[in-house]
């Protein structure tokens, strides 16, 4: 059987991407990463009830470490900004980089990957949820970068597992129709990078789920703190 990790923060990209490993007949092993995010008890409970969805394995990650070091308002006490336009999120965006966060989820990804493969004789696929957000926006999400973590892979492990991302040409509305093409109780998924058990309702991924939702045209079951209409 094929084996897929996916790196899944509970999110509605993550989550749609284990289903759709999961519907292309990969066996599926959730691989959860907590970095003292704020977000960590909402997304955690998501990643573990999807995991059980999934019939698939739940593995977390302590890369606590990464808070330390991190600039992003994901790891502080600030408040989240209510951005007035989602045309440009350039530069609201920095607010939410965490230096190196991908590169450093998908490194102990690969180690867990090639631990398999040495001890069982698994081989896994690596998967994300990286969407079509460009490299303006996350460095980190781009296509290049996942090829670049390939080649590495390639030429310094024995399992050379490839790091795949089947959602990187589709925006959030194309997610969405592929989530309700799986049917995925898409309520059940956490997006919010405040947190930490409900949607803020203010922060750029809430403003952005909202967004793909109506551009989807698809009903929205979240729950948000804080609901303005003006989110586009």
């Amino acid at each position: 059987m094929k084996h897929a990790l996916v790196l899944c923060s509970g999110g509605l990209d993550s989550v749609t991407a284990a289903f759709d490993a999961k519907n292309k007949g990969y066996a599926i092993t959730i691989f959860f990463c907590n970095y003292n995010q704020r977000a960590y008890n909402g997304e955690k409970k998501s990643a573990k009830y999807f995991a059980r969805k999934l019939n698939a394995k739940f593995v977390e990650c302590d890369v606590r470490w990464l808070s330390s070091v991190s600039t992003s308002t994901i790891n502080s006490s600030r408040k989240a900004k209510n951005g007035v336009s989602l045309k440009d999120t350039t530069k609201e965006s920095k607010d939410w980089y965490v230096p190196c966060r991908n590169l450093v989820f998908i490194s102990n990804a690969l180690a867990y990957a090639e631990s398999e493969f040495i001890r069982k004789r698994i081989k896994y696929g690596i998967i994300t949820g990286f969407k079509n957000d460009g490299p303006e926006t996350f460095p980190d999400t781009t296509k290049e970068f996942a090829d670049s973590l390939t080649n590495i892979s390639n030429n310094t492990t024995k399992a050379k597992s490839r790091v795949v991302s089947p959602l990187i040409k589709m925006d959030k509305e194309d997610i969405i129709s592929l989530a309700i093409k799986y049917k995925i109780p898409l309520e059940k998924t956490f997006s919010c990078y405040v947190g930490p058990e409900k949607h803020c309702g203010r922060c750029l991924a809430c403003r952005l789920r909202r967004a793909g939702f109506y551009w989807a045209n698809v009903n929205d079951k979240t729950t948000y703190l804080f609901k303005s209409k003006a989110f586009l």
